[in-house]
């Protein structure tokens, strides 16, 4: 079920359209199911009697897998209590209020009343080289991912929408898009990013799939496409899960490591701007980070406020209790005796870490500081972190 943490493998959804799909078309079988079915569109349609339509479908496939039918909706009006969850879609990009919140109010009560799951989500539309029924509907226009300025405002909304506790974002070329949304802007958007990244919209190949995931995307989301083309649905299925099986392992886990650490970069930099010795450390516990922190010694006039210790704080008031032993931690410089004191006494099971310090780090005078059985991953992204203190120290000798 997509939750309020990212999605531990890659996903493939295919969203129906209640008002064009035709379930009796849709070569569903055992051995060819996507992981959700997103149930919406634009416009309208029953959704409640398209959704029991799907589950009598689903249940004669023999299959033992549950596949989690989600309301993808366009309105208030397409909510049904039929379904497993629903995407409570925000459309950020745009800046209707209607869409932005005005939808969401008005089925705010029968959502909470249904008691199903419903997911935070920022909907996020990038110009696919057409005119999608969202830009009419909603009177929006998509982001532009052609140019730098376009780009940057697309990575700028999404880190936006983490901010505001979006527990997934829905990068979406919309429906019949020419173009799907750009490898380069997936990338760029999960570098600064953390929370479950679906991308859909203009992915009409396998292969266009594989580079979604390549880029980065927890879910990719096919839909349009197979209404008229419904017999190509094994090959997506069969190239996914060949995509799952080749981005697992010790590069996946690299990958994670480096874009954790970039985060741990941005908090470090936040230091550097204020005249601080450029440390950043963030704190991820099952794919959600829940404390971040950079040094602040200087601001606060207290030796102790290193960016682990500020981080370990952070996550201790996210989880409500001291001990952290699910958590990673990623610093950009390696822990001093003091901050590996600590991360021991939380008990935090990895510790991730950019450049090594010689001088001062814990390896040279509290090897053991660590909780015993806690692992260490040194060297990620150690020339960035080490270049960030060096800018550092030399605007200091000046």
């Amino acid at each position: 079920m997509v939750n309020d943490q990212m999605v531990n493998k890659k996903a493939l959804a295919l969203l129906l359209d209640p008002e064009k799909a035709d379930l009796n078309a849709l070569p569903l079988s055992a051995d060819c199911l996507p992981d959700y079915i997103f149930v919406g569109g634009s416009t309208g349609g029953d959704t409640t009697a398209f959704v029991r339509a799907l589950k009598e479908k689903l249940s004669i496939l023999n299959s033992p897998f549950s596949i989690p039918i989600i309301l993808f909706p366009g309105n208030a009006a397409q909510f049904t209590p039929e379904a497993d969850a629903v995407l409570y879609l925000s459309l950020l990009s745009g800046r209707n209020p209607e869409y932005i919140v005005g939808q969401q109010i008005k089925s705010a009560r029968t959502i909470q009343d249904s008691h199903i799951r419903a997911v935070p989500t920022a909907y996020i539309l990038i110009d696919g080289g057409v005119v999608t029924s969202t830009m009419r509907v909603t009177g929006t226009e998509p982001l532009n991912p052609s140019n730098a300025e376009g780009v940057q405002t697309i990575i700028d909304t999404c880190i936006a929408a983490e901010l505001m506790g979006k527990r997934l974002i829905y990068l979406e070329a919309g429906s019949g898009a020419k173009n799907p949304v750009p490898p380069d802007v997936i990338r760029a958007v999960r570098a600064r990013t953390t929370v479950t990244l679906a991308v859909g919209g203009g992915i009409r190949t396998p292969e266009a799939m594989r580079a979604a995931y390549a880029a980065g995307a927890d879910i990719v989301v096919i839909g349009n496409h197979f209404e008229s083309h419904p017999e190509e649905l094994a090959n997506f299925v069969r190239s996914k899960n060949l995509t799952e099986s080749e981005t697992s392992g010790p590069t996946a886990q690299r990958s994670a490591d480096e874009r954790y650490m970039r985060i741990a970069l941005s908090e470090a930099q936040k230091a550097l701007s204020a005249q601080e010795i450029p440390v950043g450390c963030v704190i991820v516990s099952q794919g959600q980070i829940i404390g971040r922190g950079h040094n602040l010694t200087e601001t606060l006039e207290d030796v102790t406020a290193h960016a682990e210790i500020q981080a370990i704080t952070a996550a201790a008031q996210t989880v409500g209790g001291k001990y952290l032993p699910d958590a990673t931690l990623y610093v950009t410089v390696e822990p001093c005796t003091m901050c590996a004191g600590a991360i021991g006494w939380a008990q935090i099971s990895r510790i991730v870490y950019g450049a090594p310090d010689p001088k001062r780090g814990y390896a040279t005078y509290a090897p053991h500081a660590f909780h015993p059985k806690a692992k260490v991953t040194a060297g990620v992204l150690e020339e960035e972190c080490r270049a960030l203190m060096q800018t550092f120290f030399q605007q200091k000798r000046k």
